[in-house]
């Protein structure tokens, strides 16, 4: 049996990005159940890719019953539905075989990672602030993407001076910005770049100088997106929502190794729940982002641990 559930987290503070602001998280949980034994996974539909909470619930009630991992990547294309379900096929395959999804997947032990913490796009003044009440981070991650970014990004870094800091574009600027602003990313210590000019009109990126690395995320959804890429992005961002799952984002992130990327793993809002497979996939990678429950006034039981050593592994009762 398979059920779809559309839930609410609130956020503790209003998030806002170059698209627009939100006050909660709408995801959908899915549970597949078999013999007694239930298996969870959740996803964030976006509307950027042309996802609702209604169409990607659809999309998983059209499912066979009996569906099985290898199956469903044939039978959903990438995106929230199949996170969805992917995530909560491996949970009930660990919890019907007594075993963790990292063994099952072949993986080493699981351990934490440092994490980005995310500051929403704001007024110059209230992104100070809130970048010195987070100052105390190891990594700060900036969403900006207006022709008015060069201010904001004085003010986190006069906030947190000593932060490591990384820029989300969310596809906001155009070839001329990016260049007129690059110098100055370098000058305030900003590690890396995100997307910063639209997917599907990003080839400047090849043309241009890239003086600090660039990171695809619109750009990138799953291993059919690599070919694309060459010569415009230095690394690229797996999210499970972008790549149907897990199955797919450990196939990525091993794709993506071998053809010269440096890996960012992401996250779209969500609970605990949906980031803990992408713990999984984290491990090692260059940049992780998984900070989805930190932004969140209330969150799922078993919840997932944050502390100075990062986002730590998932328990099992929560998911895998």
């Amino acid at each position: 049996m398979i059920t779809v559930t559309a839930e609410r987290f609130r956020l503790s503070e209003v998030f806002t990005i170059a698209r627009g602001s939100r006050t909660e998280a709408q995801v959908l949980t899915v549970v597949i159940e078999r013999g007694g034994v239930r298996g969870r996974g959740e996803c964030v539909p976006y509307a950027r890719y042309g996802e609702t909470l209604e169409s990607v619930t659809a999309q998983i009630e059209g499912l066979p019953v009996d569906i099985e991992r290898a199956s469903l990547q044939g039978l959903l294309p990438a995106g929230a539905a199949r996170n969805a379900v992917d995530c909560a096929l491996w949970d009930l395959e660990a919890k019907r075989a007594g075993k963790r999804v990292w063994e099952l997947a072949g993986l080493e032990a699981p351990g934490p990672e440092i994490t980005a913490f995310t500051l929403s796009l704001d007024t110059p003044e209230n992104m100070r602030a809130a970048a010195a009440r987070h100052a105390h981070r190891p990594l700060l991650k900036i969403k900006l993407g207006t022709p008015e970014d060069m201010p904001r990004l004085e003010a986190v870094r006069a906030g947190a001076p000593k932060a490591r800091i990384i820029v989300d574009a969310n596809e906001g600027w155009s070839a001329d910005v990016y260049a007129d602003l690059a110098p100055h990313l370098i000058r305030l210590g900003v590690e890396m770049v995100e997307q910063p000019l639209p997917a599907g009109d990003d080839a400047m990126l090849a043309e241009i100088a890239r003086p600090l690395p660039v990171c695809a995320d619109e750009s990138c959804h799953d291993r059919a997106s690599l070919p694309g890429l060459k010569g415009k992005y230095d690394m690229v961002n797996i999210k499970l929502d972008k790549t149907g799952g897990l199955t797919e984002a450990l196939a990525l992130r091993d794709a993506a190794v071998a053809a010269g990327y440096r890996v960012m793993v992401g996250c779209m809002v969500g609970s605990s729940l949906a980031m803990a497979p992408a713990v999984l996939v984290a491990q090692g990678v260059a940049v992780t982002d998984l900070d989805g429950p930190l932004l969140l006034a209330e969150d799922r039981d078993h919840a997932l641990q944050f502390d100075a050593a990062g986002v730590h592994p998932p328990q099992a009762a929560l998911w895998g």
